[in-house]
């Protein structure tokens, strides 16, 4: 596959390598019940695939680069897209002399912008349909914005008049 033949895909994944269960990548196939946020690799496995040592993913997970998930005995746990983050780490690190803090920091914004494009769509959708309600003339008072409601009161009392 040719660098130009990925692109509408690399668009939709986001920053983030590609998922390692593709036939190019050196991840043995996961079990037909797991997708690519399901935790199955111990982190021997996942130090391996990652091409790092089973020390720098604990000291990872302790300053919270990456969050893996826990098997029930409290053993670390990880997912396809663990081991991605793991290598776009050690590419940001190594390929781009970024500091872990710097790294920590740019995966952080990475999720909260992931976050608020999932509010955006949802808020869109939602305006759409109230839109399409309110061309159709049938939106009802509970299709609408809600009012404004508050608990404030104001009292006014009359002052001494005074005289001109």
């Amino acid at each position: 596959m040719s660098g130009g033949e990925d692109t509408g895909r690399a668009a939709e994944r986001g920053p983030w390598p590609a998922p390692l269960g593709s036939a190019s990548s050196s991840l043995p196939a996961l079990p037909s019940w797991a997708d690519e946020d399901t935790p199955v690799f111990v982190i021997s496995i996942a130090a391996q695939i990652a091409g790092m040592h089973a020390q720098t993913l604990r000291s990872y997970d302790r300053i919270g680069l990456v969050r893996p998930g826990r098997a029930s005995g409290g053993g670390r746990r990880y997912s396809v897209r663990d081991i991605a983050l793991l290598r776009e780490v050690q590419r940001l690190s190594q390929e781009d002399g970024v500091n872990l803090a710097g790294i920590k920091r740019i995966i952080e914004l990475e999720r909260e912008v992931g976050a608020l494009t999932d509010r955006l769509a949802e808020v869109t959708e939602e305006l759409a349909r109230w839109r399409a309600a309110a061309e159709q003339g049938g939106a009802s008072r509970s299709d609408r914005l809600p009012a404004r409601r508050t608990q404030s009161v104001v009292v006014w009392q009359p002052g001494p008049r005074r005289r001109e």
